[in-house]
């Protein structure tokens, strides 16, 4: 092992948070050293905070969603860890206050910031720091430029498209003007800033028809000719810009419904087909993967998804979560029974559990004030509570707000005088019979028969009329 000696001046009025800063260093040094000369391994981040209000970093990785790393801070604000991370872009995070950076192997980055002012004072240095730096100017100037408020999805065609050219042609003389950055991060972030670029044009109609208030808005012909030039199958891309991984998985979605009208068969396990073709590993594992933890959530045929997920994957680990899941979710297949909740808070009074209602079918929606609630399907559920009035059918509406929005809830349902049952969860998605159902987001809903057995654990919405046609179906 290479020999460092560290030479420190000796000062009698050092403070313990200095020696602290100290021993950081030499734990540092003491690392590196141990590597010689080989390539090291591993990532160093550290850094200050000034206004320090405890708590802990934590890294994300964009493009991988079950990854997270914390890194925690002393009392003074000081944090420093090493990673055993791949090369890339992580998202840092401390509370509300958010930048994207750049590490790789070797890399030492050194992040400080004034918790009151996040954005004006963060300073990267340190071994590697230039990309970082880059990413975080890039933030701060993209958000100048699309403005506030998404006024920017008002603008018509032409004043928007040239926006996003503006956007793009910006971006690129940041990175190219840069110091610091190699040539093949420059190459594949320009390629992602016209991936950008693309995904706002593809975005346009959709988002100006509600922002606009034109709910029939159409592009011109031709809007979006530039998507024409995109090849799917750039597996580099895909690892590297998160807006070429939304581009191809929309075309692959697109493809997927093709193929589900055509042979009339499920939407998921079409995507996993058509994906699964795919000649490039990591592409197909990953696209099928996204696509099927969330498809068990809603899935209306279990046992064919998993087994066309399990033909097609070959990533091990994969396959391994998607089985765990799958045996989770058996439990809330269709005539298995029903998890339960007890004693939920009643908006008209007292306390109400499933074992009450037993003797009924039970259409329960699961639904939460900060997820904005549907207005439409709020107003079928109540078309339907009306309809079905006096019928062995109840329909229940179960918050899952905090406690705090406790108080909002109630003004919700008032002020909209929702109708059915509404009760408040009592643990809001920490509830046991959140958890049991799986439940990850809302609203969802279930349908349960009278003897609390699963009819279905993710029921159509109440505006579709496939629900109609199951209600109808049960002579209820």
């Amino acid at each position: 092992m290479m020999q460092y000696v560290l030479y420190l001046p000796i000062n009698k009025q050092k403070t313990a948070t200095n020696m602290k800063k100290i021993w950081l260093l030499i734990a540092a040094v003491t690392i590196l050293s141990c590597k010689n000369d080989k390539e090291t391994d591993f990532t160093i981040i550290s850094g200050e905070i000034t206004n320090n209000r405890g708590g802990e970093i934590t890294l994300r990785k964009p493009n991988n969603l079950e990854f997270s790393e914390s890194i925690k801070i002393s009392n003074e604000g000081t944090f420093s860890d090493t990673l055993f991370i791949e090369s890339g872009n992580y998202t840092f995070q401390y509370g509300r206050n958010r930048a994207e950076i750049f590490v790789k192997p070797g890399s030492s980055l050194v992040i400080n910031f004034n918790s009151d002012d996040f954005d004006n004072t963060l300073v990267f240095s340190g071994k590697g720091f230039e990309i970082s730096n880059y990413l975080f100017g890039k933030q701060k100037t993209e958000k100048k430029l699309l403005g506030e408020n998404n006024e920017i999805y008002k603008l018509d065609e032409a004043a928007y498209v040239s926006k996003m050219k503006e956007i793009k042609s910006t971006l690129e003389k940041m990175v190219s003007d840069s110091k610091g950055i190699d040539d093949d991060f420059e190459q594949k972030e320009k390629r992602n800033i016209n991936y950008a670029y693309l995904t706002r044009l593809n975005n346009y109609q959709i988002f100006h028809s509600y922002y606009a208030q034109k709910p029939d808005y159409k592009t011109s012909e031709g809007f979006l000719k530039e998507l024409d030039a995109v090849t799917y199958d750039n597996e580099e891309d895909f690892l590297f810009s998160s807006d070429y991984r939304t581009l191809v998985t929309n075309h692959y979605r697109k493809k997927a419904g093709e193929l589900s009208r055509e042979k009339q068969i499920d939407s998921d396990v079409a995507f996993i087909q058509v994906v699964g073709a795919l000649e490039k590993p990591t592409m197909k594992n990953d696209l099928i993967y996204e696509r099927v933890k969330y498809a068990f959530t809603y899935s209306e045929d279990l046992e064919t998804l998993y087994k066309q997920f399990m033909a097609s994957s070959t990533n091990e680990a994969h396959k391994k979560e998607i089985t765990e899941s799958y045996n989770k979710f058996k439990t809330v297949a269709k005539g298995q029974p029903s998890p339960k909740f007890k004693d939920y808070e009643n908006y008209a009074g007292g306390k109400t559990s499933l074992d009450d209602l037993k003797g009924n079918y039970v259409y329960i929606n699961v639904w939460a004030t900060w997820s904005s609630p549907n207005p439409r399907e709020m107003n079928s559920l109540k078309e339907l509570e009306t309809e079905h009035k006096g019928k062995k059918i109840k329909f229940v509406s179960i918050s899952v707000d905090r406690a705090a929005d406790h108080d909002k809830w109630k003004r919700v349902v008032a002020e909209n005088k929702f109708g059915g049952i509404h009760l408040f969860a009592d643990k809001d998605m920490e509830s046991s019979f959140v958890q049991e159902y799986f439940i990850k987001m809302t609203p969802r809903y279930i349908l349960i028969d009278p003897s609390g057995e699963i009819v279905n654990s993710n029921a159509p919405r109440p505006s579709s009329s496939k629900l109609k046609r199951t209600i109808s179906a049960l002579n209820i």
